[in-house]
């Protein structure tokens, strides 16, 4: 995440226009990332589980055929985004400078969507097995790279002359593919078994069917969460060119609130995987409790930190005084709808992670395109709130899933699906 916070923060000395482009790519970039969710959803809730329950040879097949569908994937989406930047940029409708900016941006990244796919379906690997710190350490020294990479085509050390959008996309590319030479070596060293492709031949439908079966429904409420933050970024459109360089700025800080939701989810579903996996239901139910109250706490105080300090990190981005009112009053709100988010991405990634996957989706759809959507629209665009009804909407939204979710959980009817039988626990 923080390779688009340093590319957002360093153009922000560049050009004001370049960071609306570049965070508009940045949202495409994160829909596309979005269609291998599925397929690694779908690979963890199943190497989870089979890790839990003794089984390496189906974790083996799994991981290879997981990966020869993401390459695939990742294949094509990269080329659609190389040729084609300019028709998904289009909705936004952008004035012609922004849009030059935003295709140059969205073609060059975009065409690193295969290394994102490969990157995603071995962080599965690794994550499934535990192996969590060398690829925080990977994390970082992609970071790393990047910055270096933007300093160098923005502020031209050395005379050097300066790339500006196309600099900082060539820079966040290598960034990647440092990541993936990385990680296929770390899987190399880690794994027990070889990283490798499947071949047409070996695919087994059942396999196939069961990746799609978890995954499709489970990558639906992401996507289906960035499809209808694509419209409301549209409704923001319409507010100004101001009020969408705030939500890029302030949605910017506020994704370190975010990253600690994902990291416990994340965390939750490996537990939770492979005390299911193992048998012990009861175990795992009790770990998403307290994995829920973790994560409330954790984002409420991140939350109120970041209201406390926020005019001073939005003057990192900007010295725009209105910006930076409005982004305080947004901060404000994220005190509110943080803790929501991470209620729901903690109890979807228990409920993924023990096979129910299809109501979490159900519910986020209904109530993303039924109340978040509409409500955005009426309170930051008829009522004219602006970009504060447009977060209070987000907030409703989140709090009602979060609600929705939690019944979920404690109803525990996911105690009767099985991904791994108790006859595969005795082989």
């Amino acid at each position: 995440m923080l390779l688009g916070i340093v590319d957002t923060m360093m153009l922000s000395g560049y050009s004001d226009t370049a960071v609306t482009a570049v965070g508009l790519a940045n949202q495409v970039l994160t829909i596309a990332g979005m269609f291998f969710g599925f397929l690694t959803v779908g690979t963890a809730v199943v190497l989870n589980q089979s890790l839990g329950a003794g089984r390496p040879q189906d974790v083996e097949r799994i991981s290879a055929l997981s990966l020869t569908l993401n390459v695939i994937l990742g294949l094509l989406i990269s080329m659609t985004l190389l040729l084609f930047p300019g028709v998904f940029l289009n909705v936004f409708k952008l004035s012609g400078g922004i849009m030059e900016q935003g295709k140059v941006f969205l073609s060059i990244v975009g065409s690193s969507m295969l290394m994102v796919a490969i990157n995603m379906t071995l962080g599965t690997m690794l994550r499934c097995r535990g192996i969590v710190k060398e690829m925080m350490l990977v994390s970082l020294a992609s970071n790393v790279i990047n910055i270096i990479g933007v300093y160098i085509v923005l502020k031209h050390p050395f005379g050097m002359p300066v790339l500006g959008v196309g600099g900082v996309a060539a820079s966040t590319w290598v960034s990647r593919l440092f990541a993936l030479l990385v990680l296929l070596i770390l899987c190399s060293r880690s794994l027990p078994h070889r990283v490798r492709l499947l071949p047409l031949k070996s695919f087994r439908k059942e396999d196939i069917r069961l990746l799609f079966k978890l995954g499709l429904p489970s990558a639906g409420e992401p996507i289906s969460y960035n499809l209808s933050q694509g419209v409301i970024t549209y409704f923001i459109s319409v507010l100004g060119v101001a009020a969408l360089t705030t939500k890029i700025y302030t949605q910017n800080i506020t994704s370190f609130v975010f990253v600690f939701s994902m990291s416990i989810g994340t965390a939750t579903q490996i537990i939770v995987g492979h005390l299911i996996g193992s048998n012990h239901k009861e175990d795992a139910y009790r770990s998403g409790l307290r994995s829920l109250k973790t994560g409330l706490l954790v984002t409420t105080a991140v939350s109120i930190l970041l209201y406390f300090i926020s005019s001073p990190l939005l003057g990192l981005f900007t010295s725009d005084a209105g910006i930076i009112s409005l982004g305080r009053e947004l901060f404000l709100l994220s005190i509110l709808l943080e803790p929501a988010r991470a209620c729901n991405m903690v109890l979807i990634s228990s409920l993924n992670a023990a096979g129910d996957v299809r109501f979490p989706v159900l519910i986020g759809i209904i109530s993303m395109w039924g109340i978040s959507v509409p409500m955005a629209f009426l309170f930051g665009v008829v009522l004219h709130f602006g970009l504060a009804g447009i977060w209070l909407a987000f907030a409703i939204d989140e709090w009602i899933r979060a609600l929705m979710m939690f019944y979920r959980w404690r109803k525990q009817a996911w105690k009767r699906l099985v991904i791994v039988s108790q006859e595969q626990l005795n082989m």
